[in-house]
């Protein structure tokens, strides 16, 4: 009986619009695939992020100038100056580095019957902007250790200038985490020695990051107690990438260390393109949803009397309309699988320039997931729209 009701209802299906529709989708559904997945792959190329440190921030100073340090120019920022970046729309909060305001000498185990000694310097900034276990993080002063993150330069000057030129060994990250590590602080007529810990490695901060509670208690119990205006601020912002953040520190005379910007606005740029082309995507599965809906309601228009017909003799809108639905679940099923397999095709031809960059690249289950969302929604729209067609008819029977 269904095969009967099929032969009537199938005589006016326009193979030729069908086509249309599922080359139409199926290339905006492989736009959208593609750019998904690129953007997930190409990503970590721009984005250089670290574990312990939040991801989303500057480091900012202020420019040095030859005129500034002929005047004595410290280049502090002050309360105001401050409040100011606290209020600019992009920016989340901002952070001030501590310094210490007492003496430091170092003396690092690097192996059997060897030390480095040297002066040292502590910097610290807020807690909410280091991501690291608080079990390797903090400071207890009836227990004092003191865990430290420092520059990664400061370990390959260590393996390729100092250790290459004084016959020491060379050291890896991780036993440089493992080496003996002891402080020796000493101000305002006190002197105490402390065991120290390498818990992180940064690309992006060149200074000796500690604890903020160790530094406040230091600064007290070492320091001079003179008031000290932070040097350098950590801005926690919105986008990095974002041009009105540049424009602001260049009205301002700001310098952002490193090549957070360059990167950061790359990532940026990398965002809007995929954006746009995400969009190009999903306006053409959009516009072939409507071209499928036109075909879907010219085809029930051309089958009105045969459907009512149907109606009279006692048929459900259900069991009329599912066989339309039916069509219309295949035929993006179709497309689906070939958007993906045209996906997984397009990847391969980019994938051996981002190994160039050491990136393996992303999982391509996000990229599939969003496609079944889309067909998904897509699917669920046609189907909607054919059964309150067949039902519009049944009701008119009635």
């Amino acid at each position: 009986m269904n095969d009967i009701i099929w032969k009537l209802l199938r005589q006016h299906i326009s193979k030729g619009q069908l086509i249309g529709f599922a080359i139409a989708n199926l290339i905006g559904l492989t736009i959208v695939l593609l750019a998904v997945q690129f953007y997930r792959d190409v990503r970590p190329v721009f984005s250089d992020e670290e574990s312990f440190i939040s991801k989303d921030y500057l480091i900012i100073t202020r420019a040095v100038t030859g005129a500034g340090a002929m005047m004595g120019s410290n280049g502090e920022f002050s309360d105001s100056d401050i409040q100011d970046l606290t209020d600019q729309p992009w920016c989340r909060q901002v952070g001030q580095f501590i310094n210490s305001d007492f003496a430091i000498d170092a003396q690092l185990g690097v192996g059997s019957g060897h030390a480095m000694h040297t002066q040292f310097f502590f910097e610290a900034i807020p807690d909410e902007f280091i991501d690291i276990d608080p079990a390797q993080w903090g400071f207890t002063p009836g227990k004092p250790e003191v865990p430290v993150v420092i520059s990664r330069d400061y370990l390959s000057l260590y393996n390729f200038g100092f250790a290459a030129t004084h016959g020491m060994p060379k050291i890896s990250e991780g036993q440089a985490e493992m080496l003996p590590l002891e402080f020796t602080l000493s101000g305002n007529g006190k002197r105490q020695v402390m065991p120290g810990r390498i818990v992180g490695f940064s690309n992006r901060l060149n200074t000796v990051i500690v604890p903020q509670e160790f530094m406040e208690w230091a600064n007290k119990y070492f320091g001079t107690g003179a008031v000290q205006h932070p040097q350098r601020l950590i801005l926690e912002v919105s986008s990095p990438g974002d041009v009105k953040i540049e424009q602001y520190m260049d009205e301002h005379h700001y310098e952002v260390a490193g090549d957070k910007m360059s990167s950061s606005k790359a990532n940026y740029f990398l965002t809007v393109i995929s954006g746009i082309v995400i969009a190009v995507g999903i306006l053409i599965s959009l516009l072939s949803f409507f071209v499928l809906m036109l075909s879907i309601y010219l085809l029930l228009q051309k089958n009105t009397q045969k459907i009512q017909d149907l109606l009279l003799l006692g048929y459900s809108p259900n069991q009329v309309s599912k066989h339309y639905m039916l069509l219309v679940v295949v035929l993006n099923a179709v497309v689906l699988v070939l958007a993906i397999v045209l996906m997984l095709i397009g990847r391969l031809a980019y994938m051996d320039m981002i190994h160039a960059f050491g990136v393996s690249g992303a999982s391509v289950w996000v990229a599939i997931l969003v496609g079944i969302l889309i067909m998904g929604a897509i699917t669920a729209g046609n189907i909607r729209a054919i059964r309150n067609k067949v039902n519009s008819l049944w009701l008119h029977e009635k």
